[in-house]
């Protein structure tokens, strides 16, 4: 895969996707958006492609939307404005619904869509560097697309208080509020990723896809109503070749076939 706004590395059964506009702090324009919805679907129709690991070249995350796009966008008309925000929109539910495990690695700025791409991670390790805002409103617009992962991710009320108000947080507020999972020195960072992914890929991959997609359901369900379908996912792992091979794996003291060796 070679992209423009992109850089691209992979390792094994790990994608690593850098936005890669460090002039502008990795600012996503419509370019980054399309490439990240492609190398997405590739890594998902790549049988061999387990994690997906986003970050930022040059030390930032990402500094939300090239604002160049949004005024190319309102000088059109108001359809194309809203078809370039819905773009951004169908970006993070792309990847909030991948069936891949998903690590974002976030230094520096973290704002905007930036915010919104790092609340859909399965799981956020963050730099002591980064810094996370939602400007939007101090601009005299709305965080829209990624409203429904703000509050996902934070709950109702904290989530309304960073759009509304559009403080700035630092990485240790972000590990309280549960925005991210990890906080890490700069050069300990890559370390620190290392061990997550030996861990996640120590994990059937069909197994943790299943786990996801039913923990995705459980947020919007009542228990009760998840206790038969719960039980048929738990019945077809169980019998499938992962969950057989899992269980001899164990009896027999070595590692599943799926983990690193």
């Amino acid at each position: 895969m070679a992209f423009d706004t992109l850089a691209v590395r992979r390792d094994g059964g790990v994608l690593h996707l850098t936005l890669n506009r460090p002039e502008l702090r990795n600012a996503m324009s419509l370019a980054m958006v399309g490439e990240l919805r492609e190398a997405l679907r590739d890594a998902e129709a790549d049988a061999t492609t387990r994690i997906v690991v986003l970050r930022g070249a040059g030390g930032h995350f990402c500094a939300g939307a090239d604002l160049k796009d949004l005024a190319a966008a309102r000088a059109a008309n108001a359809d194309a404005l809203a078809e370039t925000n819905a773009r951004f929109g169908a970006l993070c539910l792309a990847f909030s619904r991948t069936p891949l495990a998903l690590v974002a690695v976030l230094e520096g700025t973290v704002m905007g869509g930036g915010f919104g791409l790092a609340c859909v991670a399965d799981v956020a390790i963050a730099s002591e560097t980064a810094s996370f805002r939602l400007p939007e409103v101090s601009l005299g617009l709305v965080p829209a697309q990624i409203g429904p992962f703000l509050v996902e991710r934070l709950g109702y009320s904290q989530a309304k208080r960073l759009a509304i108000s559009a403080a700035t947080i630092d990485a240790r507020q972000a590990l309280a509020l549960g925005l991210v999972h990890e906080i890490h020195a700069s050069d300990e960072l890559d370390t620190a990723l290392g061990r997550t992914l030996d861990t996640i890929l120590r994990c059937a991959p069909g197994a943790l896809s299943a786990t996801k997609a039913l923990l995705a359901k459980a947020r919007f369900a009542a228990p009760e109503s998840l206790v038969h379908e719960a039980a048929d996912v738990f019945a077809r792992a169980a019998l499938g070749s992962e969950g057989l091979e899992g269980t001899m794996a164990f009896l027999q003291k070595r590692k599943p076939h799926w983990a690193p060796q």
